[in-house]
């Protein structure tokens, strides 16, 4: 946990000075005991206003310093630890950002958003109570205990008794716990996939009637949490009640022995009442140590969920480790390019030598031996059965994973040899599923080039023949897309992700399988205006054999392997699987 204070150092001052006021009150509240047992034995006792006025002046006094720095305090440690949070938050968005694929899949989407948001919650209650109490509530006990012998020896020999019992509860109930909070971790993180995928499949399960399916594992999972919760929080429960028990006898004790005292005059009514008083402050500041436990267990779980995230090596599936400079290694884009018209004359050449694939080491192969070149300025279809391994192939043309074996190249340069920023320019992708963001249809078309002008946009939105139903919106660019693009069609949101791509203006176009929620006559208007804009290198992942067909090179894949690549003629005449695809097709035009 302390590891990750780093991320509080903007806020050293507050880190600091909210405790030293936390103690100056404690220093305070020290002080109150001596001055009510003077009260009682200079004052009431001897019958003496003066001295009564004087220390409930007194008192009244430090009360109201005390508050003030209480109040202080306070207000430091809410800036602190809200600003930790924030700053927290901040550096797990930019390292998840920052992980590969594989270490994502690793991690789980549902992991992730629990330790982003549960856990940090967590670390920013406990340096909250670090500023408040943790100076507070140990001060307040050892100074009791040395407040007690000021006033008898034996007596504070009784309050020593009290703490060795009560460290030995902790020691007990902290080393029970911890496991059990690491686990109620786990359990929330399953919880909270349960909840993510009822709601982003409630229409398949609405559509499979498998609501009370979905809803049992639901309570089964939330179950599972509870009991685990129950159990920790039972734990956690006995500390209180444990540590007053255990003060109260101290009390009773000190009741006990100091009656004789009093009647034999070794001790005052007033001192008697000052070590009760002690005792009952001890007995609070234990109480406070106590319920520190139960956060800072929680804490150092939460934390270590968190370090789990923090301190994984970034993967670099496209090592930055040459030295040529960027305009060597980006093919030079020529003035139509950068202009408003989207064409592209620069083109990739990319070329597969031999590429095995796996997911993880507990997987097995899913791309086997690939090879195959696609010239510059070329269009390449790939077809396939679902799970032949089309869009991993796209995939690792991205970066996104690294490669087992073999070798992929760029314009006749390795993969490694390329930085991930300028890898990143050269590729443009459309998605299987079509992703877009909250906010309006310009603001996602502006993700493909932030800078795009509306002349751009609505020159994208016509080639991806999206301008149409655009123009017939309200508000048109400024049309405000909900979450996930639900207030769109299916065809609507693949024609705006592939705007998106289009205004990058890179010299590869992947579209995976970006053309299945359109009909044929929409498809074809959209790849005739892709062969009149885009000169560069464009790959088409699609089912439909119409949407390939006039490709220069179509790659046929099946069950991860590449069982045939070359031109539409060719494949029909020489590959069974392409022919296999294509008479299916047939087949199910003939029907309808």
């Amino acid at each position: 946990m302390l590891k990750l204070l780093i991320h509080a150092k903007n806020y050293r001052k507050q880190i600091i000075l909210g405790p030293f006021f936390k103690f100056l009150e404690a220093v305070f509240e020290l002080f109150l005991p001596l001055l009510m047992a003077r009260l009682v034995d200079e004052g009431i006792n001897a019958e003496n206003p003066q001295v009564v006025w004087q220390m409930m002046g007194l008192m009244v006094l430090l009360s109201i310093v005390g508050l003030g720095c209480a109040v202080i305090c306070q207000y430091y440690s809410s800036i602190a630890s809200q600003g930790f949070g924030t700053q927290l938050r901040n550096r797990l968005m930019e390292k998840i950002n920052e992980l590969s694929f594989s270490q994502l899949n690793h991690f789980g989407t549902d992991s992730l958003i629990t330790r982003t948001t549960n856990d940090v919650n967590q670390l920013q209650l406990a340096l909250a109570m670090l500023i408040r109490l943790v100076v507070r509530a140990p001060f307040l006990s050892i100074g009791a205990v040395i407040m007690a012998f000021t006033i008898d020896w034996q007596a504070g020999l009784l309050f020593l008794l009290v703490l060795p019992l009560f460290c030995l509860l902790l020691f007990v109930i902290i080393k029970s716990s911890v496991p059990l909070y690491k686990k109620a971790q786990s359990l929330l993180d399953r919880v909270n996939q349960l909840v993510e995928q009822n709601l982003s499949g409630v229409r398949v399960i609405r559509a499979y009637t498998g609501e009370k399916r979905e809803v049992s594992g639901f309570h089964q999972g939330a179950d599972n949490l509870a009991k685990v919760s129950i159990r920790v929080n039972n734990l956690s429960a006995i500390l209180t009640p444990a540590t007053t028990l255990i003060l109260n006898l101290g009390i009773l004790a000190l009741f006990a022995q100091g009656a004789p005292w009093v009647n034999s005059g070794r001790l005052a009514q007033g001192e008697i009442l000052a070590l009760v008083n002690y005792m009952n402050q001890m007995l609070l500041a234990l109480i406070v140590v106590s319920n520190l436990v139960v956060i800072f267990t929680r804490a150092a779980a939460s934390a270590q969920r968190l370090n789990e995230v923090l301190d994984t090596p970034t993967e670099q599936p496209v090592a930055a480790k040459t030295t040529d400079s960027k305009d060597t290694l980006t093919p030079d884009l020529s003035k139509e390019a950068a202009s408003t018209s989207l064409t592209v004359n620069a083109a990739t050449k990319v070329q597969f030598d031999q590429v095995d694939f796996r997911y993880g080491a507990d997987y097995g192969l899913a791309l086997q031996d690939i090879s195959f070149t696609i010239e510059p300025g070329m269009l390449v279809g790939i077809t396939g059965a679902t799970g032949s391994g089309k869009t991993t192939l796209t995939q690792l043309i991205a970066g996104f994973y690294p490669v087992t074996s073999g070798d992929i190249r760029l314009n006749d340069r390795s993969l490694a040899q390329w930085p991930p920023a300028t890898l990143v320019e050269q590729i443009a992708q459309v998605p299987q599923k079509a992703v877009l963001f909250s906010g309006t249809i310009r603001d996602n078309l502006q993700w493909g080039k932030s800078d795009a002008t509306d002349e751009e946009c609505w020159r994208a939105l016509e080639i991806a023949q999206a301008a149409e139903f655009v123009r017939a919106l309200p508000n048109q660019l400024d049309t405000a897309i909900f979450e996930g693009g639900q207030n769109l069609s299916g065809g609507q949101r693949q024609r705006l992700t592939i705007a998106r791509a289009l205004i990058k203006k890179a010299p590869l176009l992947i579209l995976d399988d970006s053309l299945s929620a359109l009909d044929y006559q929409t498809d074809l208007n959209l790849r005739q205006a892709l062969n009149q804009t885009q000169k560069g290198t464009v790959m088409i992942i699609s089912q439909r054999i119409s949407s390939i067909a006039q490709a220069d090179l179509i790659l046929v894949m099946d069950q991860g392997r590449l069982v045939a690549q070359g031109t539409h003629q060719e494949l029909a005449a020489t590959s069974p699987a392409y022919q296999a695809i294509l008479a299916s097709q047939e087949e199910g035009v003939s029907h309808a």
